[in-house]
């Protein structure tokens, strides 16, 4: 039995030793095989062209939630694990997670008094919440006493002693992207989706799309802000289907109010990703009860999809005109909604249009100087954005025709061009505050540009930029016990002299009695005396300068 276990031995080494071999070649064939399925050309046509899709429209899958699977496709798995995969068969074991992957260089996860619970379940879907501790509440009341000393190294010394505390990696993210320290910024809010994932209920499904969180609720924001900070660093670094998943996970955690307003940001993402059917789809089954075409960014990138898609030779002919056909109706009808959108985008992508186009004031300036200040910011931050796919010099002879059919229309004051009008009159009085806050977090500064005043007036914090007006508080931060109206007009001197001096520094206010104020009073007075000789001491009178200049002429420069 013994020569028979050693046999078996030798025979298990020779495959290991033979499957390291082909290790890479089989990993090769799989990510081969799972572009040959990812495919659309391959796709069966139930599933491809502007079929509708049997899985949920926001359905996540765990794979496209990892960048490294998109930079794969793109290049290869030796370009991207390049010797990675023998050092993690050393390396010591992590817990799994969907959205980041833990990096050796962080320091070692401990609960850090977060919790997620389930609150109830209505119609199928869940509704959570995460939870902080009191431990918990107690670092997040030291965060916003850093927050409030306008100091950095506050904030890095409380993420010493609680590296895994959310706000405080999210706002220290800011300050290193400010600083162009991408690399780190990008770091710290993964570790901020490492934390909050480790306290996710164990019902809890990314996938399903019938999760639900209150941004209302202070503790649930942080999830919210730290996944789309990831998903514009994932744009940025070139992946942007993983950056599309992301976006759908936001929004299935909050359809109906969408507190970030990702609804701005997923046409864009669908279109650099390739997704054009998931596009169409979305605005097929959304724009009944959601009017997604008095976007401007879909009124323009749902035709701009319909028209890659019919630009793909492998679809069959009867797509292809469908998606034609749609494709020249929508465009057609996004220029007559919002004509404001034409020039700055022809501006962006460096295209001087014709004297037509060039000279009529349907397109012109007055169609800019027109429209409300909240349109005005919907639409610089569509072009701002999105102009680089408008380029394709395809795109630009497919859009010079409709723009010719609309200035027709024009002239010849058909309906449409009316009710558009009418329409715009009416409409986008003012922008909701999630539009406010998308702008401010997508950092767009043709869009910046046009906040109003009541919003760049107000001081905006990385962690939590325009909170709701109607949040559900769990639990507040205590006052600080400081009383300057019940000092005096000369403590106030001092103070604006010495910052750090404070008569009334260690007065009691607990009841104490007779006795204990008075000696509190002769502390204080000992302290103004000592602050007033400190005060004089340091003072020192400069010499009249001499007049011993030979070279100087006395005029002023």
């Amino acid at each position: 039995s013994n020569k028979a276990r050693k046999k078996k031995k030798k025979r298990k080494t020779k495959k290991n030793s033979a499957g390291e071999t082909v290790e890479d070649n089989d990993l090769e064939d799989i990510l081969s095989l799972l572009e040959r399925i990812e495919d659309p050309r391959l796709a069966p046509q139930s599933q491809g062209g502007i079929s509708a899709d049997s899985r949920p429209l926001l359905y996540v899958e765990h794979r496209n939630l990892n960048p490294e699977n998109e930079l794969k496709r793109y290049f290869g798995a030796r370009a991207v694990l390049g010797d990675q995969r023998p050092r993690q068969r050393q390396r010591q074991y992590v817990r799994s997670m969907w959205l980041t992957a833990p990096k050796n260089t962080w320091p070692r996860y401990s609960k850090t008094g977060i919790t997620m619970q389930l609150l109830d379940t209505r119609r199928g879907v869940q509704h959570f919440t995460f939870e902080h501790h009191r431990e918990y509440q107690q670092v997040q009341f030291k965060f916003l006493d850093a927050v409030e000393s306008m100091d950095p190294n506050n904030i890095v010394l409380l993420l010493q002693m609680n590296p895994y505390h959310v706000d405080s990696l999210l706002q220290l993210s800011d300050v290193c992207r400010m600083q162009e320290d991408q690399e780190m910024a990008r770091d710290l809010i993964e570790r901020a989706l490492y934390s909050l994932e480790c306290a996710f209920h164990p019902v809890f499904s990314l996938t399903s799309g019938t999760c639900r969180l209150d941004y209302r609720r202070p503790e649930n924001r942080a999830f919210f802000l730290a996944l789309f900070k990831h998903l514009m660093f994932l744009e940025k670094r070139g992946c942007p289907r993983t950056a599309l998943e992301f976006c759908k996970l936001i929004l299935s955690l909050d359809p109906e109010n969408d507190p970030l307003c990702v609804l701005l940001l997923i046409d864009f993402l669908s279109l650099r990703a390739r997704e054009y059917t998931f596009l169409t789809r979305l605005f097929q089954e959304w724009e009944s009860h959601r009017n997604l075409s008095q976007l401007p960014n879909f009124a323009f990138s749902v035709p701009l999809a319909y028209f890659f898609l019919s630009q793909q030779e492998e679809r069959p002919e009867l797509e292809r005109s469908q998606a034609r056909e749609r494709a020249a109706r929508l465009i057609q009808l996004a220029l007559i909604m919002f004509p404001s959108v034409l020039m700055p985008l022809l501006d962006h992508c460096s295209v001087q249009p014709d004297a037509r186009v060039a000279s009529h004031p349907f397109f012109g300036l007055n169609a800019q100087i027109s429209q409300s200040p909240a349109l005005n910011q919907l639409t610089s931050l569509y072009v701002g954005r999105a102009h680089a796919l408008w380029k394709d010099p395809a795109v630009m002879a497919w859009l010079e025709p409709h723009v010719h059919e609309v200035l027709r229309m024009v002239e010849a004051q058909d309906a449409l061009v009316q009710e558009a009008e009418h329409k715009r009159k009416i409409r986008y009085q003012s922008a909701p505050r999630n539009i406010y806050r998308h702008i401010i977090l997508s950092e767009m500064k043709e869009a910046t540009a046009a906040l109003p005043l009541e919003v760049t007036s107000q001081p905006v914090m990385g962690f939590d930029p325009l909170p709701p007006l109607d949040s559900i508080v769990s639990y507040t931060r205590p006052e600080r016990m400081s009383h300057p109206s019940n000092e005096s007009t000369l403590s106030l001197f001092f103070r604006s002299l010495l910052p750090n001096f404070n008569l009334q520094g260690d007065i009691r206010h607990d009841g104490d009695d007779e006795a204990g104020a008075a000696q509190d009073l002769n502390q204080g007075v000992n302290r103004l005396m000592a602050a007033m000789r400190d005060m004089l001491a340091n003072i020192q009178f400069q010499e009249p300068p001499r007049d011993d200049n030979p070279e100087g002429d006395g005029d002023w420069d």
